[in-house]
Order: C-alpha cells, then structure tokens, then sequence
C-alpha cells in the first residue's frame, strides 16, 4: 500500500529536507522513527526539498508500506519524534500516487519582521530599514512577476531544473501587527531552487531603491540574472501549502 502523509517542521537544527550523507536532515529522523516503530526499513518521498534552515508548516511525504500500523501508531509516533517535527495524518493513496510530481499547488510565506524578537530569532528574518522601504514599489515588483512564466533570473546557479516554466498563480505583500512585520505570499504550481528567496531580496532591493522595476522587467525578459542579486535568510521561510487532484480538505 502507498500512503501519504502531512506533517510540520520548524527546519532550523537540519540541513533541508533530504538526506545528507554527513549532515541530520528533516528526511533522515523522521525515516528512521518510523522505520523503528513499523519494524521495517522505510524510505519515504517528500513534495520537495528545502534548503538548510527553511521551515514547513505543512508538507507531504509518501511512503510504502505492506501489513497493519501499531495501535496509535499516530500517537507514539509524535511522541518518539523531536519536538521540531509533528504529523497531522495519514491517508491511503493510489498505488501511482507520488508526493513530489502529482502535487500542481504548492504555497510559501516569507516572514519579515521590523523589530528584534527573541522569541523568534529563528523563524523570522530581522529587517531593521522598514523606514526607508517602499512598500508600494515592493508590490507591484511583486505584481509584475504574475505576467511571466519563466524564471530563470530567480534560480540558483548550481540548480539541475531542466525546465525554468512555472505557472505563477501569487506574488503579495502583506503588512502585519500595525506595521511591524511584513509576510510575502507566493503561489505556483512549482518552484526553482532558491526561488522564492531570490524574489523576497528582489523585493527588498527595490523597496530600497537599490534596483528599479525596469531592471527587474529587463531581467526577466532575458531570463538573466539580476545585477544585484540578494538571496534572503532561509529562516523566515516557510512552505504553507500543497496540493493534489486526488486529495480534498478542508
């Protein structure tokens, strides 16, 4: 049988998602808990792989798995893992069903904050300027990337991407706690590597009137690489959303 399953990490003690031959991935400890509570080798398949430091607060993985689960299988599996990683549930899938390629929404939050905040050091980025951004010019370079479907001037240089198409489908900016946070939304039915990092710096080089939109549109009308490149922190990153044809929630 396949199954899917969503779960949650807070992705600052790991080294991304996957497996690192000598580094602890999100991937690793969570194969190797349920692996000991089913009482078989288990390698499962996240919906994608993110980076050192990037958090999810939803992501789906899939797995194989032949006999019955334990008794509150759920429960102690929660217990066994770290208490930076959670699962929400579990489902029954088609046998073909996979966790990476049959996902055509995926969603990100990128989480800035104006103010230093102890409590988060982790989670979100600290932008001490928010004075000096403008955050009008900030949306609508955030706007002008809903008019392209390839994006090449936003990928990582080292990145294996055979395509650079992505369907675009959000880009905002969202002012919060009275103008003490700003949150960026992102929808696409797929990403490149360093995607969405790429674009939070583009945002703020323009809100700080270190590029302008004409650079941007240039940029992205030759799919090049922006002159003044800025790839954000990975802490305040966040996968929010995926989702399949074959699963409906609410």
């Amino acid at each position: 049988m396949r199954y899917f399953a969503a779960l949650a990490y807070n992705g600052t003690k790991y080294s991304g998602w996957q497996r690192q031959p000598n580094a602890i991935s999100v991937q690793q400890v969570i194969e190797e808990a349920m692996s000991l509570i089913l009482r078989t080798e288990l390698s499962v398949m996240g919906c994608g792989r993110t980076d050192t430091g990037v958090h999810a607060s939803y992501f789906i993985i899939h797995f194989d798995f032949e006999g019955d689960f334990p008794k509150a299988f759920m429960s102690r599996l929660n217990k066994y893992l770290p208490a930076d990683i959670v699962f929400y549930w579990i489902k029954a899938v088609h046998k073909e069903a996979h966790a990476r390629f049959d996902a055509y929404h995926r969603s990100y939050e990128y989480h800035l904050d104006f103010y230093k905040n102890p409590f988060q050091e982790n989670t979100t980025f600290h932008f001490p300027f928010a004075d000096k951004l403008d955050i009008d010019k900030m949306q609508a370079a955030a706007q002008l990337l809903l008019e392209y479907d390839e994006f090449a001037t936003f990928c990582k240089t080292n990145s294996d991407a055979k395509t650079m198409f992505c369907q675009m489908k959000r880009a905002e900016w969202e002012l919060r706690n009275n103008g003490k946070k700003l949150v960026f939304h992102i929808s696409a039915n797929r990403f490149l590597r360093g995607m969405v990092r790429l674009i939070v710096g583009m945002c703020l080089n323009v809100g700080l009137g270190k590029i302008n939109i004409k650079d941007v549109q240039n940029a992205l009308d030759q799919q090049k690489p922006l002159k003044k490149n800025l790839s954000v922190a990975a802490k305040g990153l966040y996968l929010t959303e995926v989702k399949y044809p074959f699963i409906e929630e609410d």
